[in-house]
């Protein structure tokens, strides 16, 4: 059975691995399956429209599983209103091509949940990398925000606690720039549920098909 990485940014040696590789709209090899977004750190208001046009192409294309990573945040230096207006636009991009959105957010998750409640998306909009509280995550959850826990829940023991307390069935896994193995996400998230990694997978995969498989 495989093991899920719904964001990464590299290639798994191992094949019993299906991942899910982030792309930028300046890409040049979209041969594996993918996601694309325009990330906040990263927009040029100069170069916005260009890019959601890449975007709007590659979303059109089999491999691809997901726009983003996109979103909002808070601690960098650009315009947060530029940085609403761009992720407004991908929302747009998700719900004309029916793709889920993987979410970066940073001190910005009341606008994410304000977002999702206003605009009432079809799709499934994923937080990758949670690492918060246990009220931000029910929070999210409540809206139903589906969130994604990558290496930082290995060594992370307030972490762990927090997905102590949460539905398998509102999870997924990720590995994003770590150098981390998905399974080894996979070993300590069954670890922490007391489940057999075989049950997990089994969990992870009907969660990946609900969401990414139309």
């Amino acid at each position: 059975m495989f093991f899920f990485d719904v964001h990464t940014h590299k290639k798994s040696s191992l094949e019993c691995v299906f991942s899910i590789e982030n792309k930028y709209p300046n890409a040049v090899n979209f041969a594996l399956p993918f996601s694309i977004g325009i990330h906040p750190w990263f927009i040029n208001e100069k170069k916005i429209e260009k890019e959601l046009l890449i975007i709007e192409e590659k979303l059109q294309q089999k491999k691809c599983f997901a726009l983003g990573e996109c979103g909002l945040d808070k601690v960098i230096a650009i315009d947060f209103e530029i940085q609403k207006n761009v992720f407004k636009k991908q929302v747009q991009l998700s719900e004309k091509y029916k793709k889920p959105m993987l979410i970066h957010c940073v001190k910005a998750f009341q606008e994410i949940i304000v977002f999702k409640k206003e605009i009432q998306p079809t799709q499934v909009w994923i937080l990758h990398g949670f690492c918060k509280n246990l009220q931000v995550a029910k929070s999210l959850l409540k809206s139903g925000i589906i969130l994604s826990f990558g290496a930082e829940i290995i060594n992370n023991k307030k972490l762990q606690v927090v997905f102590l307390e949460l539905p398998l069935a509102s999870i997924l896994l990720e590995t994003d720039s770590s150098l981390v193995e998905i399974t080894a996400v996979y070993q300590k998230v069954a670890e922490i549920k007391k489940i057999e990694v075989a049950a997990l997978q089994k969990e992870i995969k009907q969660n990946f098909k609900n969401i990414f498989i139309k």
